[in-house]
């Protein structure tokens, strides 16, 4: 798809500290009808690097959407969050929490610090890949991701998909 329609992929930085959890949210993201690259990267300070293309992610690309899992640490996802809305190069970026079930607080926190959205994970694993073909078809079909400079809008990768 990527040659034939000349539309780059969508972009996804995957913040999760369960390799289990990642694989699987990669591997449903990838079998998806819209053309997309799945990043992943352990814990918040990854993440950060990641963002900002320091040390070993000096090349990696601008996320078009993010998917970060509430239960990290050092930092943990709400510090996250607020680093990014800090970055006026970041702000942008939407922001969908990944979480088991947690405290009140926490969800509160994250949503005052610019999350988007907050979905429980699933335990059982075909509802966790419902759960991200849901994240695919409402992210990538319904939503208009911000354009950055230089790369096609991601709604026109979308529209490619149908």
């Amino acid at each position: 798809m990527r040659e034939a329609t000349g539309i780059r992929p969508i972009e996804i930085l995957l913040v999760e500290d369960d390799e289990a959890d990642a694989r699987l949210a990669g591997d449903v993201l990838m079998e998806a009808k819209v053309c997309n690259n799945v990043s992943w990267v352990r814990d918040g300070l990854d993440a950060l690097r990641f963002l900002r293309r320091e040390e070993e992610y000096a090349s990696s690309p601008e996320p078009d959407l993010i998917l970060l899992d509430l239960s990290l640490v050092t930092p943990d996802a709400p510090d996250v969050l607020a680093e990014v809305e800090k970055d006026g190069s970041l702000r942008r970026i939407p922001v969908v929490i990944l979480r088991s079930p947690c405290a009140e607080e926490d969800v509160a926190r994250s949503y005052d610090v610019s999350a988007k959205y907050h979905i429980t994970k699933p335990i059982d694993l075909d509802q966790f890949s419902k759960v991200v073909r849901g994240i695919e078809g409402f992210w990538f079909s319904i939503v208009r991701l911000p354009t950055t400079e230089g790369h096609t809008n991601a709604e026109a990768v979308a529209e490619s998909a149908h």
